[in-house]
């Protein structure tokens, strides 16, 4: 038996022998455990399986023994996530710290700050929000306008950033800010580390479609960050940033794929609210067409995902299929919700009210929010153009 066999043996059995039962269903967003100073966990299963995980260090496998993870390396990483999926264990935490923030510290990041952050964020401790986006500034992040002046040991920082989600509910924000006004709108950008709790935030959570309000807004009014919280250069930050954006867009691709662990995905929907004809069959051709549509083109996701794994292990590739998997995860994901609702019939049209059950609603809430999902990270439509110039090598339009 190979070492990967073996490896993958053992982490199953580990697996099987410590994930309780109940972690092991369909996890709705009233499930999930965000970690920080003033998380709670949603059940003593989840603490139970939380704490196992984090003894176990696998809650960022991947990342070096000194900050909190396993020190393994990206396959050993994938299988333990292979199996989880396998045997349907939820996440044990949710955070912004691991799949964004915390990559782009060990790339960028000073030793302290290392030091200072990624223990917080492996063990649950720092609960983080990103703070990219203004009023102004949305697709061209790059026309931000939030200012850090330095003054002394510290930046003095004005203005705001809109759709920070969980903002209200942070304990910090990673954040880019105008450090050089003069300097051309992607060299005058620096990256900041700040804490929710300085004087002069204010939060203002959004309310949305789907009636959640994960989304907010965040004033910065004379809030002084220490000069040791700056990530990267003075007016580097761009750099920084677009490495981050990667980590996001991965993450924004694989939303679709994990889609397995929540509560009705589309196979189940169907069996729940599709009649079937007499060899077992979705009965309307229609809806098995869009069905059948939907599994391949998440199989083929999946599928294109590994290869990008295999190709970055190898050394290989050229590393541009990657930009299209934001594209194509975001946008089946909200496919899949409305053909939900779709096969809901009447059912998928409740908003509150008895007549509806609970995932029945939380199905309509979700398709209305999966809306969202491409436009955050970047829209669908800049995408598809950074697809056309850095993929495809198409001519920009004169």
């Amino acid at each position: 038996m190979s070492d990967t066999a073996v490896f993958r043996a053992t982490a199953r059995s580990w697996l099987e022998e410590n994930c309780p039962a109940s972690q092991r269903q369909p996890i709705t967003p009233g499930e999930q455990y965000w970690g920080g100073r003033n998380g709670s966990f949603p059940s003593e299963d989840a603490r139970i399986w939380f704490e196992r995980m984090r003894e176990q260090r696998w809650v960022v496998p991947e990342w070096p023994l000194a900050y909190g993870g396993a020190g393994l390396g990206e396959q050993e990483a994938r299988i333990i996530k292979d199996e989880m999926r396998k045997l349907g264990c939820r996440s044990p935490l949710y955070s912004l710290g691991i799949w964004m923030l915390g990559p782009a510290l060990l790339e960028f990041g000073s030793e302290a700050q290392k030091d200072e952050h990624l223990p917080a964020i492996a063990q649950g401790r720092a609960r983080w929000c990103q703070g990219y986006s203004e009023p102004g500034a949305g697709s061209d992040l790059a026309s931000l306008q939030t200012r850090a002046e330095i003054d002394g040991d510290h930046f003095v920082l004005n203005g705001s950033k809109i759709w920070t989600s969980q903002a209200d509910r942070a304990d910090w924000i990673f954040c880019l800010v105008r450090t050089d006004p003069a300097a051309r709108k992607q060299e005058g950008i620096s990256f900041l580390l700040i804490d929710m709790a300085s004087p002069g935030i204010t939060v203002r959570p959004i309310e949305l479609i789907s009636g959640a309000s994960e989304f907010c807004q965040t004033f910065f009014d004379n809030v002084r960050v220490p000069r040791g919280n700056l990530v990267g250069p003075l007016h580097g930050g761009w750099g920084v940033a677009k490495a981050l954006l990667k980590h996001e867009r991965k993450l924004m691709s694989e939303i679709g794929i994990e889609s397995a662990t929540r509560a009705y995905g589309a196979i189940e929907c169907a069996k729940r609210y599709l009649p079937v004809n007499a060899t077992g069959q979705v009965a309307d051709a229609v809806m098995r067409d869009r069905l059948a549509r939907h599994e391949m083109q998440m199989h083929a996701i999946g599928l294109t995902q590994q290869r990008i794994i295999e190709e970055s292990k190898a050394r290989a590739g050229s590393g541009l299929t990657a930009l299209v998997m934001k594209y194509c995860g975001t946008e089946e994901e909200k496919r899949r919700q409305e053909l939900m609702v779709a096969m809901m019939g009447s059912q998928g049209l409740g908003w509150e009210g008895e007549d509806f059950s609970g995932p029945e609603i939380d199905t309509v809430r979700g398709m209305l929010g999966s809306k969202a999902l491409s436009i955050a990270g970047g829209s669908s439509e800049i995408q598809l153009n950074i697809i056309a110039k850095r993929a495809l090598g198409l001519p920009g339009v004169t």
